[in-house]
């Protein structure tokens, strides 16, 4: 019986070489390839333009730290507790990435391209795609769902992240439809809505990302490949300058004991 055969195009080794995608790791890959154009051509096994590079790079910057969120904190803590555990301290920060955190990137990007795919033509110029926008912020309003991508609690008035995300696809030739899209619902929204809520970072990241035709399963999985980075820059400040303790403490020390509350 012949032993069985398992194929892949990425990464292979022999004793005195190692290809990736088809290349010489060594030679023709480290010190030529950027990471960020790496990342790209391995989820498409094609390699990127500039152009596409670029977009994809500043998603990936979009999306690496936004502060002391809970992802953060998590990771500080975790650290704080198993201080030998680097990976369970960046795997528990990823761990939650969903909804809420870092999610609403593939929520959009699959959001806009459901409602791409039911076009039968796709729209040109503005107008039309107002048209399709309004008809869309209305079904979900009948529906009583959220627009994903619309609306963020501390960038009341409009993500910094959003327009300049815009302007590097424009200057690339990279907006595409999902932007476009993206782009008209923040146009026609307060009609339905009666209120003006900006188009968040992480939508227009989810936006362009399909534009680029990356894998709609993978989108969340970008926005964790940034979120890592910046998740090793919360590590590495708390080297410096620890507060997971004091963290910890605050809550330690600040909580109270009350009564059992059991719920039928």
């Amino acid at each position: 019986m012949a032993d069985p055969v398992y194929e892949t195009a990425l990464g292979a080794s022999t004793t005195d070489k190692i290809t990736l995608l088809g290349h010489d790791l060594a030679e023709d890959v480290m010190g030529t390839v950027g990471f960020g154009e790496l990342a790209f051509w391995l989820a498409t096994q094609r390699r990127p333009s500039k152009g596409e590079t670029r977009v994809f790079e500043a998603v990936l910057a979009a999306l690496a730290d936004h502060g002391f969120t809970p992802t953060a904190i998590v990771t500080r803590l975790t650290y704080l507790s198993a201080p030998d555990s680097v990976q369970g301290a960046l795997a528990a920060g990823l761990l939650g990435g969903g909804s809420r955190f870092l999610g609403v990137t593939e929520d959009c990007g699959r959001f806009l391209h459901d409602v791409l795919s039911e076009v039968d033509t796709r729209p040109a110029g503005d107008g039309e795609w107002d048209a399709l926008a309004l008809e869309t912020v209305e079904k979900r309003r009948a529906e009583k769902k959220f627009v994903p991508g619309l609306g963020h609690h501390v960038h009341k008035d409009g993500d910094p992240r959003t327009p300049r995300l815009f302007a590097i696809a424009d200057e690339e030739g990279l907006r595409g439809p999902h932007l476009e899209l993206f782009a008209a619902i923040g146009r026609v929204h307060p009609r339905v809505l009666g209120k003006t809520l900006p188009l968040n970072g992480a939508g227009v990241c989810g936006a362009a990302l399909a534009d680029l035709g990356l894998p709609l399963e993978l989108l969340r999985g970008f926005a964790l490949l940034a979120r890592t980075a910046g998740l090793i820059g919360q590590l590495a400040e708390e080297l410096r300058h620890p507060v997971a303790n004091d963290i910890f403490l605050s809550v330690d020390l600040n909580n109270r004991s009350v009564p059992p509350d059991p719920h039928a």
